[in-house]
Order: structure tokens, then C-alpha cells, then sequence
């Protein structure tokens, strides 16, 4: 068991982490927190805008400090973007702060799922598929190394995939207060093991 007060979920763009990670907090009882979402309140514009304006390595610098100051909370589910991991300090805060959930999603998958989505700016290429496998390739091993547990988010929809999630974290994460497991959970688990 690996202890931990949070919850962070890791992985590509098209995982599902905000809609399994909003999940995951209303069944345990914590808070959610979506990183892109913050960083984008705080800016007070959209992250398209900061990747135009000021290019990539300033939306980093927002991401890095946006993780250690919620990385210094306490009882919470965090939605990272996917090139969170990129940064030393950045997998430092993850892995000493939180239990990591890795989301593994096949870039077909991603493809289907981002088809409509015109606001990531790292997919504004004439090759989506090609950009996605970069990604993958650069990325893939780094969210492997990080992960406390590697849960598939196929195409069985963000309902199974968080049931999926919440039934290993049964077995392979011990919550420190705030975080708990709720009592319903803890019957429910203990009954399987039976």
C-alpha cells in the first residue's frame, strides 16, 4: 500500500482525466481540482491564448507553479495536464505528494476522442496522428515510471474507467486523513476479498 493524502492523475490528452478525476472525487469524498482549468482562471484567459502570446515555455512556468501550490495541499483529486510530467519538479511534486493514477489511452483512441477539439495547442499540426505519436513516444515512458497504478481508459466510457480505478485503489493506495475511503467503499471491497 502506498500512502498518500492525494490523488493525481497523469497521462495523455483524450484520457479522461478531469471527467474519471471529477468522478473519482465525488465518490471518495475529496476535492477536484483541474490543473488547466486553474492555470487558465488565474491567467484569466484560455491556455490557446498563453501558448500564443508567450509561447510554451511560459504556460510551463504557470503549470510548475500552479502543481507545487496545490501539490502543498491536502485531500485532493488533481486533473494534471498531459506534458505536466515533462518537468523534473514537476514529477518531484507528483510522486512525494500523491498517489499517481495513469491513465493509458492508445493514441487511436486520442484521435477519435480530440477529433472535434480545435483548443489544444500542441495539436495544431497537419498531422494529428503523427503529433499525438510524438507525444507518446516522448511521454508514454515517463507517465509509466511515475505511476503508482496504470488504469486503461478505453472505450468503455468514464463510468467503468473510474469504477476500474477505484476498485485497484482499493488494494494498492492507503489514503492519509483528509483523504478517506468512504464507508460504503471500504464494505464493498471488503466483501470482494471475501
Amino acid at each position: 500500500m502506498n500512502p498518500a493524502s492525494n490523488l493525481y492523475l497523469i497521462g495523455p490528452m483524450g484520457a479522461g482525466k478531469s471527467t474519471v478525476g471529477r468522478r473519482l472525487a465525488e465518490a471518495l469524498g475529496m476535492r477536484f481540482v483541474d490543473l488547466d482549468a486553474e492555470i487558465e482562471r488565474e491567467a484569466g484567459c484560455r491556455i490557446s491564448e498563453i501558448f500564443a502570446r508567450e509561447g510554451e515555455p511560459a504556460f510551463r512556468a504557470l503549470e510548475s507553479a500552479a502543481l507545487a501550490r496545490f501539490g502543498a495541499e491536502d485531500g485532493i483529486v488533481l486533473a494534471t495536464g498531459g506534458g505536466a510530467v515533462l518537468a523534473p519538479a514537476n514529477r518531484e511534486v507528483l510522486a512525494e505528494r500523491g498517489f499517481v493514477v495513469y491513465l493509458a489511452v492508445p493514441v487511436d483512441l486520442q484521435l477519435e476522442r480530440l477529433a472535434r477539439d480545435e483548443s489544444r495547442p500542441l495539436l495544431q499540426a497537419p498531422d494529428r496522428e503523427r503529433r499525438l505519436r510524438q507525444m507518446a513516444a516522448q511521454r508514454n515512458p515517463i507517465y509509466r515510471e511515475l505511476a503508482d497504478l496504470t488504469v486503461s481508459a478505453n472505450r468503455a466510457g468514464p463510468g467503468p474507467t473510474c469504477r476500474r480505478c477505484l476498485a485497484a485503489l482499493g488494494h494498492y493506495w492507503q489514503p492519509l486523513p483528509p483523504a478517506r475511503f468512504p464507508e460504503s467503499l471500504v464494505e464493498e471491497l471488503e466483501s470482494r476479498a471475501r
